[in-house]
């Protein structure tokens, strides 16, 4: 341990430990607008400087670790001023519309300003002009809002290993953007939205353009406007409206939708109890014959697409069933539009999702039926949040209501499929008890839920097999590497792109906190318990035993895997190059593969 003095008081830390991280031991906020917990970054944006007794200078707090006996102070004049001055250029370079900048009221910047009281700007001069980048399905780039504190490079490369980011030209020009400040869509971009979690000013956020149709399909008279609901949904939503993290707030969701006028409110968890069925024949199918093994999970867009663009090898070992948000969207244009007797061309299908990359594969080629694009618009959390606000609906003072059949019950496997390791769950709760005649123990099963990475063995009829729920794609990145080198080997994988899995999805709530990446992830982990409590509080807790499954499998698709289940259900991956794998019509604003 190492003793030192921080504004008069005595601290014992960790030798190794920053300034900063000292100061926050004993109460004492240095700001920041580039610190990371757990994912340090270099000093980028000077504004937590603080003067070292001795040391000639200002000191980067957040960078600079702790000596015996140093004495540090955090807020003498010379400070303050330092960071006034840091603040008021960074603003001498920023655009001057926070009123509908999509980060007011939330923008660490701009909370900053207020914090240390300016008012005015004593420096004024040329500022830069960069075109926004708003070609992606998920993501917008606004470039003139960048303030180069390097998280978005540094959450990309440390923690999804993509590496798109980087610092653009020099100097005053500087910002950070794709190299070449190629568009978001021309590059390796996993569409995961860590980026956007972390970004402290709203140069990153996602494409808004679903809102806007979501509101003239409500509107339209001659629309059927049917809408999914994500399993994180329940557990994430209502942080918007002051409730505690991890609060399941599903009836109320259901009864705030209904309120909006939606023609059905149905559950996205019927879909994941359906790809429960179809990915659990696959795999059991895969196990008898003995090829493409391990299978690998495929319900996580990010995760498709960092394969598609890393992994061209791996593609053949993924589950060719698409995700629930995609199954529920078949089955809105096909099922329940000859069970409703409507023209599934009226059907207008939105799914709200806490993934901004379900926005993006939502509009793969390869996800239509019978021509028509299964879902139609996808919402973020943050979307669903601002629409119901917008309604001027208080979601906290709303009663319980319940979801619509036939796609509205779903089993308590198709609610943790929002948590890291409940789709592995979920699947293997099904495939046990398929391959044996007995129902899993929940103690063999819970041990899978993961951390961010987690391995479980079963034997399962004199068979050992060997299964592994990783959540992170730098973490996949690793196991994935491993696998290929022939030092692990496994049956069935589960991965998940973000961190906890889906309940830390790029499109949930974004903290206006100092530590808002550590939080995020923390929120994470009591959403996921959330999801598991609400399994708990089911009555049928295996997608096989729902009986509104068994209906639509008896009266419709026949058998998991069968002709119309494969026509449905199924898809096929592309082997996608690094850069320029996609070009876009820049007038129309489509995507051309």
């Amino acid at each position: 341990m190492v003793s030192l003095e921080i504004d008069g008081h005595r601290v014992e830390v960790e030798e190794g430990t920053t300034i900063l991280e000292a100061a926050r031991k004993i109460g004492i906020d240095i700001p920041t607008l580039c610190y990371l917990k757990d994912i340090n970054v270099e000093g980028a944006c000077r504004v937590c400087l603080v003067e070292v007794e001795g040391e000639p200078g200002l000191k980067a707090s957040c960078i600079y670790e702790i000596k015996e006996g140093m004495k540090v102070k955090t807020a003498t004049p010379r400070v303050i001023k330092a960071r006034k001055q840091i603040i008021e250029l960074l603003l001498s370079d920023h655009p001057f519309d926070c009123l509908t900048c999509i980060a007011n009221q939330n923008c660490e910047l701009q909370s900053l300003a207020k914090e240390y009281d300016i008012r005015g700007l004593q420096y004024r001069g040329e500022r830069r002009r960069i075109p926004i980048d708003d070609l992606s399905p998920s993501i917008v780039r606004e470039p003139e809002k960048c303030i180069l504190c390097r998280r978005c490079i540094t959450v990309c490369k440390k923690v999804v290993t993509a590496g798109i980011y980087d610092i653009n030209e020099r100097g005053f020009h500087s910002f950070a953007a794709p190299a070449m400040n190629d568009s978001q869509i021309d590059t390796p971009c996993t569409y995961c939205g860590q980026c956007i979690l972390v970004c402290p000013t709203g140069a990153l956020h996602e494409q808004r353009q679903d809102t806007e149709m979501v509101w003239e399909a409500l509107a339209d008279p001659d629309k059927h406007v049917i809408i999914q609901t994500a399993p994180s949904i329940r557990a994430t939503l209502g942080e918007m409206f002051g409730m505690p993290i991890g609060s399941l707030v599903t009836g109320k969701v259901v009864a705030a939708l209904k309120r909006l006028g939606f023609d059905k409110v149905f559950d996205d968890c019927f879909g994941a109890d359906v790809v429960v069925m179809e990915e659990g024949a696959e795999f059991i199918h895969r196990l008898k014959e003995g090829q493409r093994l391990p299978q690998f999970t495929s319900c996580c867009p990010g995760w498709v697409k960092f394969a598609e663009n890393y992994y061209h090898e791996l593609l053949p070992h993924l589950s060719t069933v698409r995700s629930p948000q995609q199954v529920f969207g078949a089955l809105s244009k096909t099922y329940y539009a000859e069970q409703a007797g409507i023209d599934p061309e009226k059907i207008f299908c939105i799914s709200t999702m806490p993934c901004i990359a379900k926005k993006f594969e939502a509009r793969r080629p390869e996800m239509v039926v019978n021509g028509m694009r299964a879902v139609d618009a996808v919402l973020t959390t943050r979307e669903l949040g601002q629409i119901i606000k917008q309604a001027g609906l208080d979601l906290k003072n709303l009663p319980d209501e319940e979801y619509d059949e036939p796609m509205g019950y779903a089993s308590g496997a198709g609610v943790i499929f929002g948590a890291g390791g409940g789709v592995m769950e979920a699947t293997l709760r099904t495939v046990y008890e398929k391959l044996t005649g007995e129902k899993m123990k929940p103690i063999q099963y819970k041990s899978i839920r993961s951390d961010s990475y987690r391995e479980l063995e079963i034997e399962i009829n004199g068979e050992l097999l060997r299964f592994a729920v990783v959540r992170g794609l730098g973490n996949a990145r690793h196991l994935l590497d491993r696998i290929l080198k022939g030092e692990v080997e496994y049956h069935l994988v589960e991965i998940m792109a973000c961190p906890g899995g889906c309940v830390g999805g790029g499109g949930q709530p974004i903290y206006s906190h100092k530590d808002r990446w550590y939080m995020q992830v923390d929120a994470g982990n009591h959403r996921g318990n959330a999801l598991f409590k609400a399994d708990e509080a089911k009555e049928i807790h295996t997608a096989h035993e729902n009986p509104w499954i068994q209906k639509l499998y008896r009266e419709y698709l026949g058998e998991p895997m069968s002709e119309r289940s494969r026509q449905l259900f199924h898809t096929t991956y592309t082997k996608r190059p690094m850069y320029g794998r996609m070009r876009h019509n820049l007038e129309e604003k489509q995507l051309v593969y």
